[in-house]
């Protein structure tokens, strides 16, 4: 028996590969899903199984591809349907692998189709079970992505009976193999581990613990942050299909001379430039948004674009490739092409291009002390909350598509995260809305903490 966890940090997403006597299974594929046919054919083994926890959110899977590539099972969960063939498990049933066992364990709670896969090993014995977005180190799934079909509070109840009927059950010392780690936004609060025990989950998770149903669903409910727009456009294609990965990375390979980069924009499509934030501050086209491939590039663009508009990539050459398969991964299937020779092709041809202004943390501190300038910390609220400069002005990044529009365009923001990435995504997208007197903070709050001048506020403080 073989398990391999196959962790992508730019998503905090786990997929399995499991293999046993030359028959191998996958848990929660990507959408480039030619990755999985090599590791099998490299081992020598046929992929039988695909097995979808549930109806992914924050991802397109690979099922529908692999499984028309390789002639594997898709196998979801009791409940599901689906728009193309599926075997739809009972509760409980066990599908055979080489010589181990796979039981299908109905984990309603954050999707009704959730379900999770024991694997039993050779000897009959539990080995592990991967709990998709039931169960992570530390938290559990969010229950409120089906709204207008079953209520949170639905959801939270059937989850509350899912892990202490199913999951709490199972012995101590089990694996536990969840879909996603820290940084996924399909739980509150995910540890940074991407494995566990239900033993140390059992000791450590706050939803683990004994409470009554009341007290769990309160607890579960309360602080989640609004789910991003594109988790409902990739839930639906993992639930009704979508178009083939190989169609959608061959039209996004091509490459535009400036002239028909230059009609694309025209036509309409956003420019994604997808290079490290301190390349892309040195220069840039104008109206380009930067979402670099050094963080959690496809998250952010699907969080703040919409999915199905068109755009068009300017890259480092060679990162062309990479910059379109995650854009793939996250739903986005109106890539135009990529522009050919980079950047530095724009400026050979003596095109107007812009720039972004940065300071580091002692110009931050002399301008806050000195300037009218107004501090945007576009950092998630539980950080802003924990600790922020106290004139801050909380400007989420995931919700700036719609708030930008309350800035005064001609007033001096200056822009920080936690480190600096986030913070170039925020000023590069103000300055393609005209907002233009913005400066970007090099190393972000990290490096502010460190300034003695500075005055910091805590919500969580004023609140105790």
């Amino acid at each position: 028996m073989y398990i391999e966890q196959l962790y992508t940090n730019c998503l905090a997403q786990a997929a399995y590969y499991i293999e046993s006597d030359g028959e191998a299974a996958i848990i929660d594929p990507l959408r480039d899903y030619e990755p999985y046919i090599n590791k099998a054919n490299s081992r020598g083994a046929r992929i039988k199984y695909i097995f979808e926890t549930h109806f992914h959110a924050d991802f397109v899977s690979g099922h529908i591809d692999l499984a028309q590539k390789t002639g594997a099972t898709i196998v979801y969960g009791p409940t599901t349907k689906t728009d193309y063939p599926v075997h739809v498990a009972s509760h409980h049933e066990v599908l055979s692998l080489g010589a181990i066992n796979i039981k299908v364990l109905h984990t309603p709670g954050h999707t009704p189709e959730s379900s999770c896969f024991l694997l039993i090993d050779e000897s009959g014995k539990n080995n592990a079970v991967f709990t998709g977005d039931t169960l992570f180190v530390g938290d559990v799934g969010r229950p409120d992505l089906l709204d207008g079909v079953v209520t949170k509070e639905e959801l939270a109840s059937q989850m509350y009976d899912s892990l202490r009927n199913e999951l709490m059950t199972l012995e101590d010392d089990l694996l536990v193999y969840p879909a996603h780690g820290a940084g996924s936004a399909c739980g509150k609060n995910i540890g940074k581990e991407t494995f566990s025990t239900i033993g140390e989950q059992k000791a450590k998770n706050y939803a683990l613990q004994p409470m009554t149903k009341e007290h769990f669903i309160a607890i579960v409910t309360d602080g989640i942050a609004p789910a991003p727009a594109y988790f409902f456009k990739d839930a639906k294609l993992n639930k009704q299909g979508y178009a083939s990965f190989d169609e959608i990375k061959s039209k996004g390979l091509r490459a535009l001379s400036i002239t028909d980069f230059e009609s694309e924009i025209k036509a309409g499509a956003t420019i994604i430039d997808t290079r490290i934030p301190d390349v892309f501050e040195l220069g840039f086209i104008t109206g380009a948004l930067n979402f670099g491939l050094n963080g959690q590039y496809a998250i952010w663009a699907a969080t703040i674009l919409d999915i199905t508009q068109p755009v068009v990539i300017v890259a480092e050459p060679g990162k062309e490739t990479e910059s379109i398969e995650r854009l793939t991964r996250v739903g986005f299937d109106n890539i135009k092409g990529f522009l050919q020779g980079g950047f530095e092709a724009w400026i050979d041809a003596d095109k107007r291009y812009d720039m972004v202004i940065s300071i580091d943390d002692e110009e931050f501190e002399l301008d806050v002390a000195h300037s009218p300038v107004a501090v945007l910390d576009v950092r998630k609220p539980g950080e802003f909350n924990e600790l922020h400069v106290d004139r801050a002005i909380h400007f989420p990044l995931d919700a700036i598509a719609t708030n930008y529009k309350n800035l005064d365009a001609e007033k001096e923001y200056l822009i920080h995260c936690a480190g600096g990435y986030r913070s170039m995504v925020a000023t590069s997208f103000l300055k393609s809305k005209g907002i233009k007197k913005v400066k970007n903070v090099l190393g972000g709050f990290a490096k502010i903490k460190e300034r003695k001048k500075i005055t910091f506020a805590s919500n969580i403080a004023k609140a105790n």
